[in-house]
Parts: structure tokens; sequence; C-alpha cells
């Protein structure tokens, strides 16, 4: 028997109870997987909490994100072994494989030999993250040496990674943050200015930082009220790449704005890199997410970002 998490209802994290089920077999091109430790993230917390497209149908599975070692293979597997140290790229739904347990099963193209000098904590939750990035900065928009990006809750998980991902493309990072008091880890992590959205005058830093030409891109997960600043700090023929909606409120589309810069404005998730096997490089974005440092910073965001969420009053499930 094997263990696992389900919820028969929606709701917080008190919904989420632990069953014994039958060990799963692996199909012909999955993988068994004896989980070491798992990612939590937005998604799942939304999709738990019904707020993520349709109701999920119940009893339900949840987890994207893993790492630990192969127990099982199926026939046509070929490169995997059993023992083998690896960890899972977010390919699927919250739902669809249910990665919360301690022997699940995943699709052999998403499984991935992590690095060794990454913890199982590390591992788990380093590829969601690093793959919106990859996607929205490399595959998207083409980031070049010298191209100025703006990247939104810049101390999140995926903000780090952006940065990351944009210093590797020689590109320049400005992070922006609501205070202060993260500039100086966000300066550490690579970002080239910092700028405190609820200190500082968004568009004037940013007409200084760029000499008053603005960024090629903009890569938000708020929208909301700051999306317009955002738009007017973005250079002609810029491009405004959006993958969240954090902020509760209406955007102002600044039309006059769009017109006159010849702007893009385009939304993306990631499974539009990863569900392409031909666009999937995982060898490339490993190589980002490979220096330890790089994860060490996400696995601290990962903790600010779930302590502040409960500091909020946002998310009571941000804890398991």
């Amino acid at each position: 028997m094997a263990r696992k998490i389900l919820f028969y209802e929606t709701g917080g994290a008190e919904v989420l109870k632990i069953v014994e089920v039958p060990t799963p077999e692996p199909g012909a091109v999955e993988i068994r997987i004896r989980v070491k430790a798992i990612g939590l993230n937005c998604a799942e917390i939304n999709f738990r909490a019904g707020t993520y497209g349709p109701p999920p149908a119940v009893p339900a599975q949840l987890g994207l994100e893993a790492s630990g070692e192969i127990d099982a293979v199926g026939t046509g597997v070929t490169g995997f072994g059993v023992g083998d140290v690896v960890s899972v790229i977010a390919t699927f739904g919250p739902a669809q494989f249910g990665l919360y347990g301690d022997l699940v099963l995943a699709p052999a193209r998403s499984v991935v030999k992590h690095p060794a000098n990454l913890t199982w904590e590390e591992a788990a939750a380093s590829w969601v993250p690093f793959t919106t990035a990859w996607t929205g900065l490399i595959d998207i928009a083409k980031l070049a040496a010298k191209d100025t990006v703006l990247i939104t809750v810049a101390s999140s998980s995926v903000g780090l990674a952006a940065i990351r991902v944009a210093r590797r493309e020689g590109a320049i990072p400005i992070a922006l943050t609501r205070r202060s008091r993260k500039a100086d880890a966000l300066l550490q992590a690579g970002a080239a200015h910092v700028i405190a959205t609820e200190e500082k005058d968004v568009e004037e830093e940013i007409r200084r930082f760029t000499d008053g030409k603005g960024a090629r891109v903009v890569f938000d997960a708020v929208g909301g009220p700051s999306f317009a600043k955002l738009v007017s700090s973005t250079s002609m023929d810029g491009l405004v790449l959006t993958y969240g909606v954090l902020s509760k409120e209406m955007n102002s589309f600044p039309a006059i704005q769009v017109l006159r810069r010849r702007l893009t404005i385009r939304g993306f998730a990631a499974n539009s890199t990863l569900d392409d096997d031909a666009r999937l490089d995982v060898g490339t974005v490993l190589n980002v997410v490979r220096r330890p440092e790089a994860l060490r910073s996400r696995v601290v965001a990962l903790v600010e970002q779930r302590v502040e969420c409960l500091q909020n009053q946002r998310l009571v499930s941000c804890f398991l």
C-alpha cells in the first residue's frame, strides 16, 4: 500500500487527508517515485480552494512538484533505472498525477536526474519558477544582452528565477518589490536595480535607470492598478508579459500608451513550452538552476512567501 494526500471538499489546508491507496503500477511510459520532498505552489493552493479554473471533481489528488528515488519504471521507459535520484517538472495539471504521496507516478518525459549538489527540498522546489521564467523571458521574449526587464514581485520564487535567467543572458533586471527592506537581498540575488514600489515613484525610477528609454520587457505577476505604470515605463516596441494576477483589483488599460509605444501585451503559462517536446530543453534550463546558490535563494523565497501569506491572512493554506 501507499499513502497519498486527497481532499474531499474545497477549502484550506484543513481539507487535506492522508489516506492509504493501492501501490500504483507504472504504465509503459511512466515512472514510480519514492518521494523524499514535495514542492508547494499557488496553483495547487488555488486548485484546492476551488479558485483555479473549474471546480475540482472530489475526491481529488494534488501535487505538481516532487523529488525522490525511482522505485519502478514502465516497460517503455529508457534512460532511467531503479534507484536513480530524480525530480519532476510540472508538465501536467495539479490533480493529474497527484505527487503529494510517498509512492507516486509521473510521466517519464517530466522526470529529470537532478544535480547531485541539490538537497531533496531544493530539487523539488526548483522547476516551476525556473520553467516559468525561462518560458516568458527566453522562449517568448527572446531576452538578449543589454535588454532591460522589469520584474514584479521580484522576491518571490519566480521573481528570483527571472533575475537569474536575465543575468545569464546578459540582460539588466530591475527588481520591483513593495518595500526597501528586501533591496539588499535582491541585489545580492543579481538585480541590477531595485525599486520599492510603496516608497518610490515607479515611473520616475525606471526612467532614471533606463536613461529615459524604458524597459524592453515587463515580466508581471500582479496586474491591478499598477499595470498602467508598468506599461508607461516600457520602451518603444516593448513587450509586457503577464503570468499572474495577484492584485484583486481591476487592471486599468492604458490604451494610448499601448498605441503610441507600439506595445505587445501577452499572457502566458509555462505549459506553452512544457507541452512541446521540441521546445522543452531540459538541459538548457538545468544549466540555469544547477548553481546551488540559486536554489538556496529559491528555498528562502518560498519560506518568506508563505510567512507573508500568513501575516496578511490571505492564504491560511500556504503550509500543508
